[in-house]
């Protein structure tokens, strides 16, 4: 493994923003609101085209400012976090368009997929779009060319100074 330099990426607006996926998604599924998944997916496509978590601005002007949530600020590559998110907003995107189509059972599907998957990393610390987003680089695939920072597990969050 070679060296690289990574960057400061504070995880707890990364936790931040899957929990208020699972939230909303969860809510959108009791409740039956298909446009509440939509408004996910365009959170995500938001976040997605502007580097940053969607629901980060959650984070950022009202958990962090009033100290209920702290920075969780570790070394650690941004890109496999954004094509995670990326992902998400695919699945979410697919998932509200088959239940806008009336194909509700493939349409909660996708949602519950991205709740499942925003649950393993927001509770488990391991980010499934983040491993294949590794993987990809071990292809040498254009675009993926970040690798896991040092001594750490491929989509597993980094421990606080095994990175250096």
């Amino acid at each position: 493994m070679t060296s690289q330099a990574l960057q400061k990426v504070d995880h707890s607006a990364l936790k931040t923003n899957q929990l208020i996926i699972i939230t909303l998604n969860i809510l959108a599924f009791v409740l039956n609101l298909s446009f509440l998944a939509t408004f996910v997916a365009l959170v995500m496509g938001i976040g997605s085209a502007l580097k940053t978590p969607g629901f980060g601005f959650v984070y950022k002007n009202l958990l962090k400012p009033r100290g209920w949530m702290k920075p969780d600020v570790l070394d650690d590559n941004p890109e496999p976090h954004r094509f995670s998110q990326i992902l998400g907003f695919v699945f979410m995107t697919a998932g509200s368009l088959a239940l806008f189509l009336g194909a509700s059972a493939l349409g909660w599907g996708l949602v519950w997929l991205v709740v499942a998957l925003a649950s393993l990393n927001a509770f488990g610390g391991f980010c499934v779009g983040c491993a294949v987003y590794y993987w990809l680089n071990r292809f040498n695939l254009p675009g993926f060319s970040k690798q896991p920072p040092a001594g750490s597990f491929p989509g597993m969050k980094p421990k606080v100074g095994a990175s250096r």
